[in-house]
């Protein structure tokens, strides 16, 4: 049987090809009829793949909507649905209520047992006499003496 159909195939090819294009006439035409000739063929080919190359991108075309249409009805057909989401506003209370069910029963206050952090103020030097402490703004010149003595 597969046979036959190829053979059938084959045929039909043929028929169609003989229909198509007609046998070329090559004797006794001069060079410039040849050369019109091969110019018209290939004016021919080029028209062909253009019509191949429509007939493929609709072909492609076709085959992506398809692709998508079978996605779409899977995801119909599915039994399990995705629920669209939305924003709900709710309390600790009626989340814990909703989280424990029965077993909620005591009121709990969250924010009583926060840390309360004080802020301390920040303590201002008192304003001195800058004589008084000369000895400690000398610093530098005392640890260069006692680099130069070591030095020696």
């Amino acid at each position: 049987m597969l046979q036959e159909e190829t053979e059938r195939k084959m045929q039909e090819r043929e028929a169609v090809l003989a229909e198509r294009v007609p046998p070329l006439k090559l004797s006794g035409l001069s060079l410039q009829e040849m050369l019109d000739l091969c110019k018209d063929l290939h004016h021919k080919i080029d028209v062909v793949d253009e019509e191949r190359y429509d007939i493929s991108l609709k072909v492609s075309k076709n085959a992506k909507e398809i692709e998508d249409m079978n996605l779409k009805i899977t995801e119909i057909q599915s039994k399990f649905k995705k629920p669209t989401l939305r924003r709900v506003k709710i309390s600790a209370e009626a989340m814990l209520s909703v989280l424990l069910g029965s077993r909620h029963k005591e009121n709990f206050d969250f924010k009583a047992n926060l840390k309360t952090v004080k802020k301390e103020e920040d303590k201002k030097d008192e304003v001195t006499d800058w004589r008084k402490n000369v000895e400690a703004m000398s610093g530098m010149e005392g640890r260069k003496k006692l680099f130069d003595a070591s030095g020696n």
